[in-house]
């Protein structure tokens, strides 16, 4: 998890937990590969969760995850779900036992672990076996082969948020991110983004990653954008880190949102106390489609009793793709090539889908902020092949 800011100034507290470690991908047995399964009879599936983990919210995470899970099985029709839960105390030597563990005892496929570097460990630990991992995690490193990864990625983020800014007459992008591994993740994302467009790549600020930093960075900004004249800023900081000095800072130094179109990679509607920064106002966002979202939570909270975790909702959809794919009756539901399937499948959020790669497209909104109230300005796509995608 990233590091707070350590000063004076008062930080708000983010509700999203950095779920990235760096890990090497598992490579085998490659898309296409997977186990055959008898539709007719419960399909075995794995749950990786964090039980047992000493980290601070991982308790919350892994009842959360199992939670959803166990909701999506009950909202399954013609298809049966044999649910077998692994704890992995959220560490990557006792997540590759319990994956093995479970292919032994004839799991068809395994949902989870969370954090990349466990996540990566049970891709290694199952390839030889045939089956495939359905991640938790959103570090597109680890993806491929028999590993793909169901969390939100800066990539398709930034794709969303590039294309709707090229159709609204933005052209001319800078970013600034934190010289850590989020933030060179995020920068890449956003100038692959912009690369794959007919926008032009006004250049990239570093920051380190502290208050001194940004308040060092503020000057390279408004400097690089008076050489290259953006028409839109990029940045990768969230709610938790820089943003909201951001937000402050770069008005005061001249570099105005009226002007100057601010667009975040993070989601800037988390805390609620966000809403509230004069900086943000006017600013873009990206977000999964806030009804659905609602409704998801809305239906949790009456099965337990309160709300899920913030990425909860995963466990649900790695059911609802799965089982999708089985009410098929086909027995290669669970290979590589059934789970990439171009119609992608609905998940709590909204529409999504796995590619070949290992990584996902997830079909989002894009939100503004008004008189400090979050306003969607584009509706998330309802399948893909259409506006948004």
């Amino acid at each position: 998890m990233l590091a707070r800011f350590i000063s004076t100034r008062r930080f708000l507290k983010g509700a999203v937990a950095a779920l990235a470690l760096l890990g090497l991908s598992a490579c085998e047995p490659g898309v296409g590969g997977g186990p055959s399964i008898d539709t007719s009879k419960p399909i075995p599936v794995a749950l990786l969760i964090p039980k047992g983990s000493s980290r601070s919210g991982d308790a919350v995470l892994a009842q959360s995850l199992e939670n959803a899970a166990r909701l999506a099985i009950a909202d399954l029709s013609g298809v049966s779900i044999d649910l077998r839960v692994y704890a992995t105390a959220a560490d990557a030597g006792t997540a590759q036992q319990a994956a093995i563990k479970a292919v032994d005892e004839g799991a068809k496929i395994i949902l989870g672990p969370v954090f990349a570097e466990a996540a990566n460990a049970v891709g290694v630990g199952v390839a030889s076996k045939g089956v495939n991992v359905l991640s938790f995690s959103n570090n597109t490193t680890i993806a491929g082969g028999n590993v793909f990864v169901l969390g939100p990625t800066f990539s398709n983020t930034a794709s969303r948020l590039v294309d709707y800014a090229t159709k609204h007459g933005k052209s001319n992008f800078m970013i600034a991110h934190a010289n850590n591994v989020s933030g060179q993740q995020g920068n890449s994302a956003i100038s692959a983004a912009i690369n794959n467009s007919f926008a032009t790549n006004a250049g990239s600020v570093s920051y380190e990653f502290s208050q001194q930093g940004v308040v060092n960075a503020v000057r390279k900004i408004t400097t690089t954008a008076a050489d290259t004249k953006p028409d839109a800023l990029f940045l990768t900081a969230d709610t938790s880190g820089a943003l909201p000095l951001f937000s402050q800072l770069l008005p005061e130094a001249g570099m105005s949102p009226l002007t100057t179109q601010f667009i975040g990679l993070t989601r800037w509607d988390i805390p609620a106390q966000t809403l509230a920064l004069p900086g943000v106002q006017g600013g873009w966002f990206a977000m999964p489609d806030p009804s659905l979202s609602q409704k998801f939570q809305t239906r949790y909270a009456q099965a337990y009793g309160g709300l899920p975790h913030p990425i909860g909702g995963l466990a649900y959809d790695g059911i609802a793709a799965i089982g999708a794919l089985a009410k098929a009756g086909k027995s290669n539901a669970l290979t590589g090539s059934a789970l990439t399937q171009s119609a992608g499948f609905q998940g709590v959020n909204g529409i999504f889908r796995l590619r070949s790669d290992g990584t996902n497209e997830r079909g989002l909104a894009v939100a503004t902020i008004r008189d400090k109230k979050v306003v969607i300005i584009d509706p998330a796509p309802t399948r893909f092949g259409s506006a948004g995608l």
